[in-house]
C-alpha cells in the first residue's frame, strides 16, 4: 500500500502550507470547524519545518468571524430572556395578555433557532414571515421566486383548508405576522446591551455591515481547512475573500462521492467547488476509497451497552500500535452514539501485555466527561427534586427517602454518627414526611439543602452555595479529584450566568409556577455541562464523537452506534418554518443533515487501514435494531470485503443451590429451648415450619429479623394490627358493661369506630394510643381501610347477635407430648386468640384475618404438605388455637371461625370442603374427627422438627417463597 494513500489529510495540508507560504506562514490565520485538529496540524508542521518557527494563528470559524464585531455574543440565557422581554412588549401592544415565561420557553427555543438559521443563510426575515393567506397574494409578493419555489409554497398552504385546520392556520399566520417586528426588536434590544448573536455576526459580515470590516487584514493568508457544509453567509464571505486573493481552501475530497451526483456525501463539497466557485488548494482527482480496498468488520450486538464490550477483545491486536513513540493517528473510537462514552471507558482495560511487561493504555477523550454521569449531578438532581416537591405541593415537609438519599450521598460529608442518629429518629417516629424545621435545626449543609427557595435568584444562589460548601469541604479533606473539581467549577460558572440573567430580567419570580420554571431552567443548564478529561491528543487511543473526527485520519477506526436513526440522525430540530417554505428559501432540511453525516462517515474510510462498525441489533422504543443505510450502500458499491461478526454474550442462569441447614450442636441448642419449656411454640411458628422448614430456621432459630424501615405505604400487617386493636377495644368497652352482645348495642357503639381507628394507628405505629398524629394522605387512606374492615366485621356480628363474648386476646399455654426417634418429648404450645364467644350454647374461636386466607380446604394431608400447593395456614392456626383453648380450659366441642375480610361476605366464617357440588361445613362430628387427625399431623411434624438427623430444607413449592423476606437466602 503506497505511502501517498495513507498520508493523513492534515499532513498534506501542512506540506502544502509550508511549500506555498514559506516564511509567511507565521502571519496566516488557519481556521477550522472545531479545535480538535489544531494539535495534529501543529505536530505535522513542526516535523516538516524541523526547526523553531513562529506559529500561525489557529481559530475556529466562530472565533474568527467574531473578530468582525465589536459586540459580544450573548449567552443562551440572555438570548432567551431578551426575546421573552421583547415578545411580552409586543403582545401587550397588541392588546393581549402577557405570556408566562415557562410557556414561552419551548417556543423561544424554536424562534431563536429559526432566527439563527435565517441569519446564517441571509434570508430576508420580513419577506419570509409575511402574511400568506392566499397563494394569489404569495404569487404577487414573491414573484421573484422560481416556479419550483412557488410550488413548494402552494403545496404548503393547500394543506390548510377550511374546517378543522382553519384555527391552526389563523394562529400560525398570527405568529408569523409578529415575527418581523419581533426579529427587529430582539436584535435591537441585544445591540443596546452591547450584545449580538453569532448568526447576526455572520449576516453583518456577509452584507458588508461588520463593525470591524478590516479585521482580516491583520492576517496574511486566510486558510480554511476541512470545511464541508457552508451556510450562505460563509459562502458569500469566503468567495469575497477568494476574489481578493486572501484565501487558501483545503477541502478533503474523494472522487468516490465527488464524481457521482447521487452520492449524498459529496453534496456540499460539489456545491462549494462548482456552484460557489471556491478553489481546493489540494486540487481534484483524489481517490482514496477505491484505491484502498479493505475489510470492514461489522459487529452485531444485542443491547446498547454491549456495543462497548466488543472492544475488550477487538482492541487486543491493536495495542502494539501504541508501542511506537509517535503513535498519533493510530487508533480511534468514534461514537456515533455519544451515550456510549461511559460504557466504552469502563470497557477499555487500563493495561495491556507487551511480552512479560504490562504497559498502560493511554486514552484521550475529547468529547468531554458529562456532568450527568457524575455524583455532582445526582446531588443537583436530588436538590431540584426536593425543591419541586416543596413548591408544587406547597408544603413544609419532605419525603423521608429524599432525606435518606442526602444522608447517604458521597459528596455531602455527613458523618456516620450523624447519619445514624437522624435515621434512628426517623424510624422511631415513623416519619414518612419529615418537617423541614427538624432538618434546618441541624444547620450546615443539611439546613441549606432543605430550605425551601422563595425567589428565582435565591434558587441559583442556594445551589451555588451547596456546591461551594462541598468544594471547600473536599479541598480541606484533600479528597477532591481533578475531574470533579472541573465539573464543580463549570457548574458554578453556569449557575452564575443564569443568576446574572435572572437578576437582570426576571428577579422577582416568586409564584409556584414561576419557581418550577426556574428549577427546570437550572436542570437544563446543568444537564449540558461537560468537561474535558486529561489526555494527550497525539498519543494513545482517541475517543471522540463523529463531529469531532472531521479532518482527522486514523489507521484503525472503530465506529460505535452505527444504527439507522443515529447515523444519520433521523430527527430534526423543531421549527416554525415548514419544510416546504424552508426549501423555497434554501434553509437547511433533513437531507442536509443526511449529507453531512454521510460525508463524515465516508471521510473515515478514505485513509484508514482497518474499519470496524458496531451496531445494536436489539430493537426497542429508541432503536430500530437496523444498521445504518450507509453500510448497505458500501456493500452494494464499494467492492470492499465485509466480515460479519455477531457478538454474543453468554447468558447463564445460576443453578439453584439447595440450601440445607444441618441440625448441628448450635442449632439443637436453640431447639432444645423449646423442649425444656424455655420457649413456647406459637401457631405462627408452626405454620412457618409447615410452609417452609428453612424459613423456620432463619426466623425462629437464627433469629434473622427484617431491617426496620419507615412504612410509607403501611403494609397489610400494620392494617391487620390496627384492625385487631379496634375490635379488641370495641368489644372490650362493651364487655365492661355486659358480656352479652346484642345487635342494638353493636349498632349504637359503631359511631366510636373512627375514633378507635385513630387510636389504633397511634398505638401500632408509635406504641402510644393517645399520641396526636397529623395524618398525611396515605395515612388517611389507611384509616379509611381500617374503618371499612371493622364495619364489615361488625355488619356480620350484628347478623350473628346475640352472642356472649367470653374473652378477647386470650393467652393460653398447654404442654404437648410427642415422640422423637422413639423417645417422648414435651413442648409448650402457646396461643393468643383474638376472640372467644358463645352462641346458642356453642363456644367459638374467632380469628380475624385481613389477608387472602381462604376457608376452603381439601384434606389435612394436603394442608400439612410442605411441598404441595394446597396448604391452608389459617386452618392450621385456628385448629391450633382450638386445641390449646380446649386443653387449657377443659372444654370440648369448640368451633374454629375465620373472619377473613375478603371472603366472609361470600362464604361466611366456617371452614369447608366440597363433596361433589356441595359445600360441607367443618362442624359437629366432622370437626371432632378433624381435630383428632390434626393432633396426629402435629405430632408428626414436631417429631420431624426436633429430629437432629433431619436438616432444615426449603420447600419445593416456589409459591411458598413469593413474599418471604428470606427469599435471597433460600437459594431461589
Amino acid at each position: 500500500m503506497g505511502e501517498i494513500n495513507m498520508k493523513p489529510f492534515l499532513k498534506e495540508v501542512a506540506e502544502d502550507l509550508v511549500f506555498k507560504l514559506g516564511d509567511d506562514l507565521q502571519n496566516a490565520a488557519i481556521v477550522f470547524n472545531n479545535k480538535r485538529p489544531v494539535a495534529y496540524l501543529q505536530d505535522h508542521l513542526a516535523k516538516i519545518i524541523n526547526k523553531p518557527f513562529w506559529s500561525p494563528s489557529f481559530l475556529t470559524i466562530q472565533e474568527f468571524f467574531a473578530l468582525s464585531s465589536e459586540l459580544k455574543v450573548a449567552d443562551a440565557f440572555t438570548q432567551f430572556f431578551t426575546l421573552y422581554q421583547q415578545y411580552s412588549k409586543l403582545i401587550i401592544r397588541n392588546g393581549e395578555n402577557k405570556i408566562e415565561p415557562a410557556k414561552f420557553y419551548p417556543i423561544a427555543r424554536i424562534i431563536l433557532s429559526d432566527f439563527a438559521q435565517i441569519d446564517n443563510d441571509l434570508v430576508n426575515a420580513d419577506k419570509l414571515f409575511q402574511q400568506m393567506e392566499e397563494f394569489a397574494e404569495v404569487d404577487y409578493q414573491f414573484d421573484y421566486l422560481t416556479e419550483e419555489q412557488q410550488e413548494f409554497l402552494k403545496n404548503f398552504w393547500s394543506s390548510y383548508s377550511e374546517g378543522k385546520h382553519k384555527k391552526q392556520q389563523v394562529q400560525f399566520i398570527k405568529m408569523w405576522q409578529r415575527m418581523p417586528e419581533l426579529y427587529a426588536d430582539y436584535h435591537q434590544a441585544l445591540n443596546v446591551q452591547g450584545l449580538t448573536t453569532m448568526g447576526n455576526i455572520y449576516r453583518q459580515l456577509a452584507e458588508g455591515k461588520a463593525t470591524q470590516p478590516d479585521f482580516a487584514s491583520s492576517f496574511g493568508k486566510l486558510v480554511f481547512v476541512g470545511f464541508n457544509a457552508l451556510s450562505r453567509a460563509e459562502a458569500v464571505v469566503f468567495k469575497q475573500w477568494q476574489d481578493q486573493n486572501k484565501t487558501l481552501f483545503y477541502f478533503d475530497t474523494d472522487d468516490y462521492y465527488m464524481d457521482d451526483p447521487l452520492q449524498e456525501a459529496g453534496l456540499f463539497l460539489r456545491k462549494n467547488l462548482e456552484s460557489t466557485g471556491l478553489l481546493n488548494a489540494l486540487g481534484s482527482g483524489r481517490s482514496f476509497i477505491k484505491a484502498n480496498p479493505k475489510t470492514i468488520n461489522v459487529y452485531k450486538t444485542q443491547g446498547q451497552v454491549a456495543q462497548a464490550k466488543i472492544l475488550s477483545t477487538a482492541l487486543e491486536d491493536d495495542y502494539p500500535l501504541l508501542n511506537a513513540v509517535d503513535n498519533a493517528g493510530k487508533i480511534a473510537l468514534i461514537l456515533a452514539d455519544e451515550s456510549l462514552l461511559l460504557p466504552v471507558l469502563q470497557t477499555i482495560p487500563t493495561h495491556y501485555n507487551h511480552g512479560e511487561e504490562k504497559r498502560p493504555v493511554n486514552i484521550n477523550v475529547t468529547m468531554g466527561y458529562p456532568l450527568v454521569a457524575s455524583s455532582i449531578f445526582g446531588l443537583a438532581d436530588l436538590w431540584l427534586s426536593v425543591q419541586a416537591q416543596l413548591i408544587q405541593a406547597d408544603k413544609e415537609t419532605v419525603y423521608h427517602r429524599e432525606v435518606e438519599a442526602f444522608l447517604s450521598h458521597p459528596l455531602t460529608g455527613v458523618s456516620e454518627q450523624m447519619r445514624s442518629k437522624i435515621q434512628q429518629k426517623l424510624l422511631a417516629e415513623q416519619l414518612a414526611e419529615v418537617p423541614l424545621s427538624r432538618l434546618q435545626a441541624q444547620k450546615g449543609l443539611l439546613a441549606t439543602f432543605f430550605t425551601r427557595i422563595k425567589s428565582s435568584t435565591e434558587a441559583t444562589n442556594t445551589l451555588q452555595a451547596i456546591f461551594k460548601h462541598i468544594l471547600e469541604q473536599q479541598l480541606a479533606h484533600k479528597t477532591l479529584r481533578q475531574t470533579e473539581a472541573d465539573l464543580f467549577v463549570a457548574t458554578i460558572k453556569e449557575l452564575n450566568r443564569l443568576h446574572d440573567a435572572l437578576e437582570t430580567y426576571l428577579p422577582a419570580l416568586t409564584s409556584s409556577k414561576e419557581l418550577s420554571f426556574i428549577l427546570s431552567l437550572i436542570q437544563r443548564a446543568v444537564q449540558g455541562i461537560a468537561v474535558p478529561l486529561t489526555g494527550e491528543p497525539l498519543q494513545g487511543i482517541q475517543v471522540m464523537g463523529l463531529l469531532e473526527s472531521r479532518s482527522l485520519d486514523f489507521e484503525k477506526v472503530y465506529i460505535l452506534g452505527v444504527n439507522e436513526g443515529l447515523l444519520p440522525q433521523s430527527n430534526v430540530s423543531p421549527s416554525f418554518i415548514p419544510d416546504s417554505i424552508r426549501r423555497a428559501y434554501g434553509l437547511p432540511v433533513l437531507e442536509n443533515q443526511d449529507a453531512i453525516s454521510a460525508y463524515m462517515f465516508y471521510r473515515l474510510l478514505q485513509r484508514s487501514l482497518d474499519v470496524s462498525l458496531v451496531y445494536n441489533a436489539q430493537a426497542d422504543d429508541t432503536n430500530t435494531g437496523e444498521p445504518t443505510r450507509f453500510l448497505r450502500q458500501l456493500e452494494y458499491e464499494s467492492g470492499y470485503h465485509f466480515n460479519y461478526l455477531e457478538h454474543k454474550q453468554r447468558i447463564t442462569t445460576e443453578k439453584k443451590v439447595p440450601v440445607i441447614i444441618p441440625k448441628d450442636e448450635k442449632v439443637m441448642e436453640v431447639l432444645n429451648k423449646y423442649l425444656n419449656g424455655e420457649i413456647p411454640l406459637s401457631a405462627s411458628a408452626l405454620t412457618t415450619y409447615v410452609n417452609c422448614p428453612l424459613q423456620f430456621f432463619y426466623r425462629y432459630v437464627a433469629r434473622i429479623e427484617e431491617p426496620e424501615e419507615i412504612s410509607e405505604n403501611l403494609e397489610a400487617n400494620y392494617i391487620g394490627s390496627m384492625l385487631h386493636y379496634v375490635l379488641e377495644t370495641f368489644y372490650g368497652d362493651l364487655m365492661a358493661v355486659d358480656t352479652m352482645i346484642t345487635k342494638q348495642r353493636i349498632a349504637d357503639y359503631r359511631k366510636k369506630v373512627p375514633e378507635l381507628a385513630v387510636k389504633a394507628f397511634a398505638q401500632v405505629m408509635f406504641e402510644n394510643s393517645d399520641l396526636q398524629v397529623n395524618h398525611n394522605g396515605m395515612q388517611k387512606v389507611v384509616l379509611a381501610i381500617v374503618e371499612e374492615y371493622a364495619n364489615l366485621i361488625l355488619d356480620y356480628d350484628e347478623n350473628e347477635a346475640p352472642f356472649e363474648v367470653l374473652a378477647l386476646e386470650k393467652r393460653d399455654r398447654v404442654d404437648f407430648k410427642f415422640k422423637v426417634r422413639g423417645e417422648e418429648q414435651s413442648i409448650t404450645l402457646h396461643g393468643i386468640i383474638d376472640r372467644i364467644d358463645r352462641k346458642n350454647g356453642i363456644t367459638r374461636i374467632v380469628d380475624y384475618k385481613t389477608g387472602s386466607d381462604v376457608l376452603r380446604y381439601t384434606n389435612l394431608t394436603d394442608v400439612f404438605d410442605t411441598n404441595g400447593n394446597k396448604q391452608n395456614k389459617a386452618l392450621i392456626q385456628t385448629l391450633f388455637y382450638t386445641y390449646v383453648f380446649e386443653k387449657a380450659n377443659a372444654v370440648e366441642w369448640v368451633e374454629p371461625n375465620l373472619y377473613s375480610i375478603r371472603n366472609m361476605r361470600k362464604e361466611g366464617t366456617y371452614f369447608y370442603f366440597t363433596e361433589g357440588r356441595e359445600k360441607v361445613k367443618l362442624n359437629g362430628e366432622q370437626l371432632e374427627s378433624v381435630k383428632t387427625e390434626f393432633i396426629g399431623f402435629l405430632e408428626a411434624r414436631l417429631s420431624e422438627l426436633f429430629n437432629e438427623d433431619i436438616p432444615f430444607v426449603p420447600t419445593e413449592n416456589e409459591a411458598g417463597f413469593a413474599y418471604s423476606p428470606y427469599l435471597t437466602l433460600c437459594g431461589m
